[in-house]
């Protein structure tokens, strides 16, 4: 499976690029990103073309890998869909909803086969824990803290422009909501509240009355960092397992699973563009939430 590679950053280098290289069943096709010159130094380090126009990598390639911030991810997902190629995308699929909406309908009108990228999601342990979790119902509530610290000296991802300005709603948001989510149910309530040091706290209300919380920041000390996944229900308190493994462990199963949704012709992967247009809905609804001061419904 050739996979167009969309960015040059340290994500899409040190995960895709890498992960893409070294799988059995997918070769990079070329790569494309807006500084030309990073773009032709991760093409050169791969032996593969360097591509000036989207369009051009697109019809080079059976699938795209897109590893951009995800306003720029969108676009470029909706014109790899309506040529008919397959997506491996980033968290967030988008940055509003009319976007995630036209992504999920370019996909679906194509018919081609999507897998958004969260990565706690393609980790064996934690797939096996939430499909158990899961199975085993009775959940009331769900508790997620994720303090993260990216603005430390030498931290790749301090300088991302886009993270910068939205914040840890968005970029580690999508990871705490990937968790949540399958166990709890779609959030049909959301309540924001901002904190010191870019925090931000969710109240989620989900389908059939379950609750969550969940605690955010990327500006944390960096002796406060943690991570942290709690279900309490009738069973007790489950704490999530860390994966057992790294990212480039986590994104091949990723290519794995979409390679699969391909060969089988299904088209209900648990990590498919619409699920990403779930999580993207929660996220909107949380930043109206915080900028207005109170409860947000989501539509059924």
């Amino acid at each position: 499976m050739r996979f167009g590679l969309f960015g040059t950053g340290h994500w899409a280098a040190e995960t895709h690029a890498a992960a893409i290289g070294a799988h059995p069943r997918a070769e990079l096709a070329g790569v494309w990103g807006r500084n030309p010159d990073k773009a032709a130094e991760l093409a050169r380090r791969h032996g593969v073309p360097v591509f000036t126009e989207i369009d051009a990598l697109i019809d080079a390639s059976d699938a795209v890998a897109v590893a951009l911030p995800p306003d720029v991810q969108a676009d470029i997902a909706v014109r790899a869909a309506t040529a008919g190629r397959h997506l491996l995308l980033d968290k967030p699929l988008a940055l509003t909803l009319a976007d995630a909406d036209r992504v999920v309908a370019a996909a679906g009108q194509s018919g081609v086969a999507s897998v958004v990228f969260f990565t706690q999601r393609f980790h064996p342990n934690v797939t096996g824990f939430l499909a158990s979790t899961a199975a085993a119902g009775g959940w009331q509530h769900a508790r997620a803290t994720m303090f993260t610290s990216i603005f430390q000296p030498g931290n790749p991802y301090g300088a991302s422009q886009w993270r910068r300005d939205r914040g840890a709603l968005w970029d580690i948001g999508p990871h705490a909501l990937s968790i949540i989510l399958p166990v709890l149910g779609r959030v049909t309530r959301v309540a924001a509240v901002d904190g010191p040091s870019g925090l931000v706290h969710l109240l989620l209300t989900h389908d059939g009355g379950a609750t969550s919380t969940v605690s955010l920041t990327l500006d944390a000390p960096p002796e406060a960092t943690t991570r942290d996944f709690v279900f309490f229900g009738e069973d007790g308190v489950l704490e999530v397992p860390p994966g057992d493994g790294n990212a480039l462990t986590a994104f091949s199963v990723a290519i794995d699973q979409l390679a699969e949704e391909i060969d089988s012709g299904t088209r209900d992967h648990r990590c498919d563009v619409r699920f990403g247009r779930e999580v993207v809905a929660v996220l909107v609804a949380a930043e109206t939430a915080r900028a207005e001061g109170r409860t947000v419904d989501l539509p059924g």
